[in-house]
């Protein structure tokens, strides 16, 4: 594995280093210290010596001793100006103490890696902080993916709390989703930040890399704390796009038009569920060929239909493809089911997994761990309901979908995608109306990040309160009847009457 994959190292180009350099000077007069943690070849030690002369001191850390080398010489051709730089390890050096014994007030400013905790451990990287729940993820969280974090995140917050007590302010890059997430990790945690923006780069530009990014910036010990961030189109622009903020706990990605709609942010009448995940898409996936199925190896599969069914992905939603042109094997009704009937149910798709036990036994997912021979997960009796309202994860375009069953049987979907069961298509078709609504679309896209990986959460799915959105609609009766119905069981949820609704 080479050095630059081991660090997540992106080095930042002098001349956007100088352009966030100058962001800072327009916006602050002075500072005491000019603290670069992770400082690569020290373009941001050398950019702010250029601005803001022989005042502050600088100082620089890195691991890499070749990297210490190359700043030292960067910052020793602006001359005069104060600076140490070190080689050292972030993780084990004790930023509070540190910042704590320097002057202010305080600048941080650099370009943290650009590399997640689960991206480091595939490369078998050991340049590793140590594994704590940092993010305070439930089990369930955890095991299905919401405990992988940037590496940058983990440091950010670390800075964060170390400055708490003094005065500085955090100049930063990063991916945009991970300056949001920080954000939301100090507003939530009651940490002393004052007035932050999020300032868009072009990361395709700057680094070769697709990724949303930006300049996180953010003041800490000025006595003006808040819970909202403004938003920049560059590093230049002077007029914010938009605010974001924190409302009920949870991020709001346009504070304004969710102001406008915010009674709507109610009640999950209807409790949205995730698609069906097995992690062996090769295996589990097929198409169909003259009476054959065909997996995603190519083979040509003979298999008893019952184990299979009309399966819909994230790019079919999407793009409105609702009459399936792909099948999955779903080997349990609820996540816990005994798989070995199928040895006597189905013989043919108990061989088929046998012969790809190799592939299914390789899935990483914990999920998996200590269940049934060939489980799934993310199935129960809501996965067969006979329609379904559905979305996305993916994508922006905010598409609401209704559909039912294929040749007899219902359609499922993947774990890219959410979906609320129905009895009846006509059912679909109501709640899809609801949600395609202008209405609801402005309401919806008042909390999706779109630069996000996953635009569409079911944590933000559930926060539409169907009911209100239906009393906007003058709908409320057929609402009303709907959300009476036997699905609400099929959701798990207790039954609504006409006098709580």
């Amino acid at each position: 594995m080479s050095p630059k994959k081991e660090y997540g190292d992106f080095q930042t180009p002098l001349s956007l280093a100088r352009r966030v350099a100058a962001l800072v000077a327009q916006k602050e007069m002075y500072f005491g210290a000019i603290i670069e943690p992770t400082c690569g070849v020290g373009a941001f030690l050398e950019a702010a010596a250029e601005l803001f002369g022989t005042s502050p001191r600088y100082l620089g850390f890195d691991i890499n001793p070749d990297y210490v080398e190359a700043a030292r010489a960067a910052l020793a051709r602006i001359g005069p100006a104060k600076g140490t730089v070190q080689q050292r390890d972030f993780y084990t050096t004790n930023w509070k103490q540190f910042l704590s014994d320097q002057a202010g007030p305080l600048l941080i400013i650099g370009n943290p890696p650009w590399i997640t905790n689960a991206g480091m451990g595939v490369l078998k990287g050991e340049n590793l902080p140590k594994k704590s729940n940092f993010q305070g993820h439930s089990g369930l969280d955890a095991m299905t993916g919401k405990a992988n974090f940037d590496i940058s995140e983990w440091m950010l917050i670390r800075l964060l709390q170390a400055l708490q007590g003094s005065r500085g302010v955090i100049a930063m890059l990063c991916k945009t989703a991970t300056a949001r997430k920080v954000l939301r990790h100090a507003w939530l945690n009651g940490l002393d930040v004052g007035p932050s923006s999020l300032h868009l780069i072009d990361a395709a530009v700057e680094f070769g890399v697709s990724v949303d990014a930006c300049l996180l910036y953010t003041h800490i010990g000025f006595g003006a704390t808040g819970s909202t961030a403004t938003v920049y189109g560059s590093l230049s622009a002077d007029q914010p796009l938009r605010t974001f903020g924190l409302s009920a706990g949870e991020l709001v990605s346009d504070l304004d038009a969710y102001r406008e709609l915010r009674d709507l942010d109610g009640q999950e009448h209807r409790k949205w569920r995730s698609g069906v995940k097995h992690d062996a898409a090769q295996v589990m996936e097929f198409t169909q060929a003259n009476g054959y199925f065909i997996n995603g190896l190519g083979e040509r599969c003979e298999l008893e239909d019952d184990y299979i069914f009309p399966l819909l992905k994230s790019s079919d939603l999407a793009n409105g493809r609702l009459r399936p042109t792909r099948f999955v094997l779903l080997t349990q009704r609820r996540t816990g089911d005994p798989t070995e009937q199928i040895r006597s149910i189905a013989p043919k798709t108990w061989r088929y997994l046998l012969e790809h036990a190799d592939q299914l036994g390789r899935r990483g997912s914990s999920v998996y761990t200590n269940r049934a021979r060939f489980s799934i997960f993310g199935v129960g009796d809501y996965s067969f309901s006979s329609a379904k309202v559905a979305i996305s994860g993916l994508y922006k375009n905010l598409q609401f979908q209704a559909f039912g069953s294929a040749g007899g049987k219902p359609i499922v979907v993947d774990d890219t995608c959410y979906f609320i069961p129905c009895d009846s298509k006509q059912e679909a078709e109501f709640f899809t109306d609801l949600l395609n609504s202008e209405t609801a679309r402005r309401f919806v896209s008042s909390l999706v990040f779109t630069d996000a990986k996953r635009p569409v959460t079911v944590d933000i799915l559930k926060r539409i309160d169907l009911k209100k959105l239906a009393e906007r609609a003058g709908q409320k009766c057929a609402a009303i009847d709907y959300l009476s119905s036997r699905s609400l069981k099929a959701s798990q949820q207790p039954l609504l009457s006409r006098r709580n609704l």
